[in-house]
């Protein structure tokens, strides 16, 4: 039997819930029956609309796509201006105050406290202004990612950015590909880094060779969600740029007609893969969806791939990078900059901040990474000092700790109904605790620390150092916030997943426990061995789960209540009574019926 979003799905769905949307603000929160807002809710996402979690009521995330990450001039300002005026709720978050943007691991922007009745005049803004909603959630094509310096990359071996910008065109708002078994992420990637991390997507164009033409070799089937991670697997198919999109188009109709609808846990494409193979997928590709006979893989360039590769700085080829923080030279002689935003999170006055020093020393350019982080274009050579000296460059470093460097971490429960823990300030103060007390061996430049609230993966901790997953456990009698812990996971030529060591570690004894596994890897490495290689000479010895032991230590972490169960983690008032919501758009409470 379909699911019961399926049947949702069948009723109204794509394009048309636009209308319904837009019905519904007019009239008010009050006006979606309440027997109806599961299936309004689900629909809602098709538009980038997420409904926050309980005590929440009224308020929603709401997601842009960018695609490639690529913001062009003028768009960074209004999406400052937007959260500036919209997404401020009830309750301020104790870091990062009333009013945020933030950047997401696919290249995307995400706002908080949006009320329903103010999306129109959102909407109309956006749209006037380039940018959009469509698709950025829903069982659809997602943003889609890659390189985030495409075009301008002075190494890359193809130019991906037109055929990224070519699919968002092609396949945002289509019809005939908008209503999948579930999510649809497409990565696209043309340099020798890698950064697209195709690996980790449906469907992954990655950069090869072909009898002297340059084009891509198509993997499918890649995704971390829940406890059943896939890399992408390769087909077989080598397509040139200007046959990209009828191969994607092919492989995402047949993700439609052969995935499985009737259950939502097995719907996405890995699971497909895994009971077809690659190969039958490349005949069904070829016999039902794609009309030119497809050519066989060409050589590509996967042993050069270097992002999130777990090799350090000197061993990395000559412009060579883990992520794009730091100072780059571009194709054209001028530089990008990239700006490490910790967990991803940056107050809206710093995002007008940011809009100013990209009109004032770049293009007005600004681009989104997969490591939620931004990148500053096109600033020419005799700029750069002027700009790295700005006031907002102590805040956002080119140049960072390899703490703050690596900390990534997904929405939790400040906002997420799914979360278990709270995720983006707990991070925080990992990341600056680490940073005071703990040092790195000499020759390690980067550590990634990815912390999830719960196992849907948004903060892709499969593929880090450290891997950080919630849970709840007790300590001393009393439910207390916890996390799983996993190890060497991370991508590159050869990518290899966490292994998840610890369980239920209290939030607290985390910093103590990453504190000794870091000892513990001085002093047993091998010269110049890196950390997951490391990681993977002691799974295979079988050594993993003694170097990590939990401890408490000096850190204290605010979050060990059980921030689920309250209407907003940082609210003075813990309770779910307390909560002011449902509220209409001015603000004011909605009285219940009661």
């Amino acid at each position: 039997m379909p699911t019961d979003v399926e049947r949702w799905k069948s009723e109204t769905y794509g394009n048309e819930i636009r209308e319904h949307l837009l019905e519904f603000a007019e009239q008010g929160w009050e006006s979606i029956p309440e027997d109806e807002r599961d299936a309004w809710f689900e629909r809602f996402k098709w538009w980038g609309l997420y409904h926050q979690r309980n005590g929440q009521e009224s308020y929603f995330m709401m997601r842009i796509g960018t695609p490639n990450g690529v913001l062009e001039p003028g768009q960074i300002r209004v999406v400052a201006e937007i959260a500036d005026e919209y997404a401020r709720g009830p309750g301020e978050n104790p870091e990062f105050g009333a009013a945020y943007c933030d950047w997401t691991t696919r290249q995307s922007i995400q706002l908080h406290w949006i009320r329903l009745e103010d999306v129109p005049e959102i909407f109309e803004t956006l749209e006037t202004n380039g940018l959009s909603t469509q698709q950025a959630c829903g069982d659809s094509w997602r943003n889609i990612v890659g390189c985030p310096v495409a075009g301008k990359d002075r190494h890359e071996f193809v130019d991906a950015l037109p055929v990224a910008m070519d699919l968002h065109e092609t396949f945002k708002g289509d019809d005939d590909h908008a209503n999948l078994p579930r999510k649809w992420k497409v990565s696209v990637t043309g340099c020798r880094e890698g950064c697209g991390q195709g690996d980790i997507n449906d469907l992954a164009f990655e950069p090869a060779e072909k009898d002297g033409r340059r084009g891509f070799n198509v993997r499918v089937g890649g995704g971390l969600a829940r406890n059943e991670p896939r890399f992408a697997r390769d087909i077989d198919v080598f397509v040139e740029p200007n046959a990209a999109e009828a191969v994607a188009g092919g492989l995402s109709a047949l993700f439609r007609e052969y995935g499985d609808r009737e259950d939502r846990y097995s719907a996405r494409s890995k699971f497909l893969v895994d009971e077809w193979g690659t190969e039958k997928v490349r005949r069904v590709l070829q016999e039902e969806f794609v009309e030119f006979e497809l050519e066989p893989a060409g050589e590509d360039l996967r042993e050069e791939y270097t992002y999130n590769a777990g090799r350090s700085a000197a061993d990395l080829p000559d412009g060579g990078h883990n992520d794009h923080v730091g100072v780059h030279e571009q194709a054209d002689g001028n530089y990008y900059v990239g700006l490490n935003v910790l967990v991803g999170r940056m107050g809206v006055d710093d995002v007008h901040e940011l809009a100013d020093l990209a009109d004032e020393y770049g293009s007005g350019e600004v681009r989104l990474t997969q490591r939620q982080n931004v990148l500053v274009t096109d600033v020419p050579e005799d700029r750069l000092d002027a700009f790295l000296a700005e006031p907002l460059l102590e805040d956002y470093s080119p140049d960072p700790d390899p703490f703050m460097r690596g900390s990534i971490a997904c929405t939790g429960t400040e906002f997420c109904s799914l979360s278990i823990v709270e995720t983006k300030n707990r991070q925080v103060r990992y990341a600056r605790w680490l940073k005071e007390h703990v040092d790195l061996p000499a020759d390690v430049d980067e550590f990634h620390i990815h912390l999830s609230g719960c196992t849907a993966s948004c903060a892709q901790p499969q593929i880090a150092d450290v891997s950080l997953r919630g849970m709840k456990t007790r300590k001393d009698g009393e439910p207390v916030e916890a996390l799983d812990i996993g190890l060497g996971g991370g991508l590159g030529e050869d990518p290899r997943f966490a292994e998840w060591v610890g369980q239920r570690v209290p939030a607290d004894e985390v910093p103590g426990a990453i504190a000794t596994l870091i000892d513990r890897f001085r002093d047993r490495r091998a010269d110049g061995e890196g950390f997951r290689a490391f990681i993977e000479r002691l799974d295979a010895e079988g050594d993993l789960e003694e170097l990590i032991e939990p401890a408490e230590t000096s850190y204290e972490d605010p979050y060990m209540h059980n921030t689920k169960m309250t209407w907003y983690p940082y609210a003075d008032d813990d309770g779910m009574d307390a909560s002011p919501a449902p509220a209409r758009a001015d603000g004011t409470p909605i009285p219940s019926e009661d």
